[in-house]
């Protein structure tokens, strides 16, 4: 899995599948530039990277600013002169265990704007870059709104729309030598999962504590997703296409 002179630009790669994916990209060989809000999050990913001999650097950027993002691809570029990797990992979840009548339209908005909206100008912006060398575009969904159900209305709605945008997308991107995919993981312990899960048993009078401890029993490792997302980005992926599911 050689990624040696690639550039990647990896957004919410502060915490999660993220991190572990900006580390194994560096390990690889990438040189990487990670984007989130969460600054002391990204700036540890870098710290590690970088005590590791290897290349990053941390922008702060919100995802649902349009601005913030076309900088975030700008800066890549500028900084080592091309985009060959993109990775949409920047994400949330809100309203876990919710009815649908009783979903309230900000939350709704709030994560369509992030998870569908933000995965939307990631592409929008990282395309112009990769196009002049090529590239690999990898959009972070889930088998919630893909395959099965989500705990939360809005999360499952906004999953499905990023892997109906990638289907879209593909064939738009194939004659410009783009390859996009969409990565569907399993239940995997990144702070987002254990979030829901803490929420959803608070909601219900059970111990958000003891629902934690129990589920990390059979949650996956963002680790293991980051594998498979690092073999994804490698030229030895390039018979691979279509959307790709993980535990």
């Amino acid at each position: 899995m050689e990624l040696t002179n690639k550039v990647a630009v990896i957004t919410g790669g502060a915490t999660g599948i993220g991190a572990a994916s900006a580390i194994l990209y560096a390990r690889a060989g990438a040189k990487v530039v990670i984007g989130d809000i969460n600054v002391e999050g990204g700036k540890q990913t870098v710290a590690t990277i970088q005590s590791e001999g290897g290349t990053a650097q941390f922008v702060e950027t919100d995802v649902n600013v349009e601005s913030e993002v076309a900088n975030l691809m700008k800066t890549a570029d500028e900084a080592f002169g091309q985009l060959n990797i993109l990775v949409t990992s920047a994400g949330i979840l809100s309203g876990p265990s919710i009815r649908v009548d009783d979903f309230e339209q900000a939350v709704f908005e709030s994560v369509i704007d992030t998870n569908l909206r933000g995965t939307f100008l990631s592409v929008k912006y990282a395309v112009p870059v990769m196009e002049r060398s090529g590239g690999v575009i990898l959009c972070i969904a889930s088998g919630a709104g893909v395959s099965g159900g989500s705990s939360s209305v809005a999360y499952g709605s906004s999953k499905g729309g990023v892997n109906g945008m990638v289907l879209t997308v593909t064939p738009q991107l194939a004659p410009l030598n783009i390859r996009v995919h969409t990565i569907c993981p399993g239940s995997i312990a990144t702070p987002l999962k254990l979030r829901q899960i803490a929420e959803s048993a608070e909601r219900t009078g059970n111990s958000p504590e003891a629902a934690v401890e129990n589920a990390r029993t059979s949650l996956g490792e963002p680790e293991g997703v980051a594998r498979v997302l690092t073999f994804l980005a490698s030229d030895d992926a390039a018979y691979v296409r279509g959307t790709i599911a993980t535990r």
